[in-house]
């Protein structure tokens, strides 16, 4: 049987997505035919919408006609906005009793002195200020493999998965309120990070973010060490005792050893980057389903993206543990509004050139398709950026949506693994813990075989189901966190991709 050239994704939807490109006068099965050419993961209107008309989609307000639509019509930027419309929180109405899912399956992490379990063991070099990366990354490169010559200076710690420095542009120029600590509350989740066996904080020494200054936030001061350029005597001192103190952290950090742990102890985090029109009907759900069954093993997945969240946010509060943590959810929407305005931007500008290329009109048609990822479980919390949850389970991160930022305060939060689904396909990997990328499209996989861990494309071509696809990913993220490498890791991805998000003026 030949299968539709549109999927139907609710039965109230107003709009199909277009399967693969259509030509304009193509029947379709609800009775009317193309009026133009229809691209691959675009939307087809299924009825007639007189203007200011709602149009649905995932059975959900995602924009009002700006016009009159014809039944067949492209729906897209040129006739389709956000508009505004009230939404029902609901609080809690749709809390269930959590399925607690029998024999916990098993990885192979590394088990810390604080109890916590990495999936990784790195030695870490940290700069508290954008004038210590320079030495940070030298001494890195110090233990990088030689190509050239294939000399490998960790030949002799097969343990240590190697030495990264995370750099970023700020820790100076900067107000001592909010921003400052956010920084020093990443900077503090990654010391803690169970992927690190050891930490150096590396400072100049003058700056506003003084190294000193982050032992309030760090929970095991033992595995750091704190060094100031400027207290060692300049670059090449600083170089030199960095790599003595890296030499002297090697033996130990090799005697750290895989065990069986249960996967209640694995945390993930959940991410969408350069989405498509398919994204939230491939690959975000069937992350959600391997969420679900992460969540029903005891284990934790932090969804994040607030801006990406917003027009969806009900769907969560009415899944909210209590009426607490729903609320928190709504205020944090509310202040994100209220900093949009303030720089004179509108969330709905959320969605990227290459989201509209790919299909996508509106932040909520975006949102709806991102907040899949999270499955189908309580929200049991929802949390500052960067800071670790208390909670375990299904636990929203207050981020921005820009993919390098959000990730670092996951990280930061204490997520192991990191899921990451794209339609036009996202390069982005990440350390200390691995990136793993889901392709929502066949072709994406296909066309970019390097980078993309899991084709979901068989979900569109009805070869695989939501669950099917949702137990290979989970499966994969049990590898992974046994030590499997990712697509990413396997290109060295991560130390570039450390980016504290950066709050208030520069001064």
């Amino acid at each position: 049987m030949t299968a539709s050239p549109i999927i139907k994704i609710r039965p109230q939807d107003s709009v199909g997505i277009a399967r693969k490109n259509i030509p304009a006068g193509m029947p379709l099965e609800t009775g009317c035919s193309t009026t133009d050419e229809i691209p691959a993961g675009h939307k087809v209107a299924l009825k007639d919408h007189v203007t200011g008309e709602k149009v649905v989609r995932y059975g959900q307000i995602i924009g009002f006609a700006t016009c009159d639509i014809a039944a067949g019509e492209h729906v897209h930027v040129h006739n389709l906005d956000i508009g505004d419309y009230v939404r029902d929180y609901a609080y809690c109405r749709d809390r269930r009793e959590a399925d607690i899912l029998p024999d916990t399956p098993t990885f192979m992490g590394y088990r810390r002195e604080d109890g916590r379990i990495g999936t990784r063991n790195y030695i870490g070099i940290i700069t508290s200020v954008n004038c210590s990366a320079h030495v940070a990354t030298s001494i890195a490169r110090i233990f990088e493999k030689h190509v050239l010559s294939d000399f490998d200076p960790l030949e002799s710690f097969p343990n240590v998965n190697g030495v990264v420095a995370l750099t970023h542009k700020t820790g100076c120029g900067m107000g001592r309120g909010e921003p400052l600590e956010v920084l020093r509350r990443t900077i503090a989740g990654y010391v803690d990070h169970p992927n690190f066996s050891h930490v150096i904080v590396l400072g100049l020494g003058c700056e506003v973010n003084q190294t000193a200054g982050h032992l309030d936030f760090i929970s095991n001061p033992a595995k750091v060490r704190f060094m100031n350029i400027q207290a060692l005597g300049g670059t090449r001192q600083s170089i030199e005792q960095g790599v003595d103190v890296v030499r002297g952290l090697l033996d130990e950090s090799n005697q750290s050893v895989r065990e069986p742990v249960s996967v209640s102890e694995l945390s993930v985090a959940l991410v969408c980057g350069g989405s498509d029109g398919y994204s939230g009907i491939s690959a975000n759900p069937a992350l959600g389903a391997a969420s679900d069954l992460l969540v029903q093993y005891g284990g934790t997945v932090i969804l994040s993206e607030t801006p990406e969240t917003f027009g969806a946010e009900h769907l969560l509060t009415r899944r909210a543990i209590n009426r607490k943590v729903g609320e928190k959810l709504v205020e944090r929407m509310q202040w994100w509004e209220r900093y949009g305005n303030d720089q004179g931007v509108t969330l709905n500008a959320n969605p990227s050139p290459g989201n509209k290329r790919g299909g996508i009109t509106t932040i909520l048609e975006k949102s709806l398709g991102a907040l899949t990822k999270g499955g189908t479980t309580n929200l049991q919390e929802v949390v500052l950026y960067g800071e670790r949850p208390s909670s375990k389970g299904l636990v929203f991160m207050d981020a921005p949506g820009y993919d390098p930022v959000q990730v670092t305060g996951q990280i930061a939060g204490g997520a192991t693994v990191v899921a990451f689904t794209t339609g036009r396909g996202s390069v982005f990997g990440s350390k200390p813990a691995p990136t793993i990328k889901l392709a929502s499209n066949s072709s994406l996989y296909q066309h970019m075989p390097e980078d993309m861990d899991i084709d979901c494309g068989g979900i569109l071509e009805g070869v695989e189901t939501i669950n099917e696809c949702g137990r290979r990913i989970f499966e994969m993220l049990i590898r992974v966190a046994s030590g499997e490498k990712s697509k990413s890791e396997e290109q060295n991805f991560g130390d570039l991709e450390f980016a504290p998000w950066s709050l208030g003026p520069v001064i």
